[in-house]
């Protein structure tokens, strides 16, 4: 099982964070950093990597 990743824009110890792992390479887990307790979703790869490319390219 691949380790999880902190967000780069959590800012080190800023506790409201996202972190994903990518454990198969078809499905990324995504899990909040304050309540792991609760568990993870799991996205297929391809739609974890169409929301980055549209958060990265949105000028609002």
């Amino acid at each position: 099982m691949e380790m999880w990743i902190k967000s780069s824009y959590s800012g080190g110890n800023d506790p409201n964070c996202v972190e994903c792992r990518i454990p198969d390479g078809i499905q990324v887990d995504i899990r909040d950093t304050r309540n792991r307790h609760l568990g993870h979703l799991t996205v297929p790869a391809a739609e974890w990597a169409a929301f980055l490319a549209h958060v990265r390219t949105d000028n609002r």
